[in-house]
């Protein structure tokens, strides 16, 4: 799986002109289920997120999670982070999983970050979205479960 993790101060998605999700202080986190992937290689990569120390401390230091800072995380699919641009300009994304295995492992991402403690809002998988974010950092950082055995 990919996640782009960026830290935000709100984010919010709607389809159609209705909010689907919502958050304030935390991460957007927009997901990507590739080929091959497991519910336990969502599971792992969502472990990883919760935890991953982004936040700053009293010393302005990158050094708390989104669990430590009492955030929430606003979980999209994504499935153009699958994207090959390694051949002309049109981009491929064979790679991603299929549209049904997608979702059921976007929704398994979501359901394990929620089981870790952290409050989750989602976008709708495959529906035409628009996110709308204030990024704090600006922090963005690519993730990927095929990088950590």
């Amino acid at each position: 799986m990919r996640v782009l993790v960026q830290r935000v101060t709100e984010a919010r998605v709607t389809v159609a002109g209705r909010v689907t999700g919502e958050i304030g202080r935390g991460l957007m986190l927009l997901v990507c289920a590739m080929q091959g992937d497991s519910a336990a290689e969502a599971e792992k990569l969502a472990a990883r997120v919760a935890k991953l120390r982004i936040f700053r401390d009293a010393a302005e230091k990158m050094n708390l999670s989104v669990q430590d800072v009492g955030g929430a995380a606003l979980v999209v699919s994504q499935f153009t982070l699958a994207a090959d641009t390694s051949r002309g300009n049109r981009p491929g994304f064979s790679t991603a999983a299929a549209p049904a295995e997608g979702e059921r492992l976007y929704e398994h991402f979501a359901a394990h970050l929620r089981r870790l403690g952290v409050p989750v809002a989602m976008g709708e998988f495959g529906a035409d979205m628009a996110v709308a974010l204030v990024n704090d950092g600006p922090v963005t950082i690519w993730m990927d479960s095929a990088e950590r055995a």
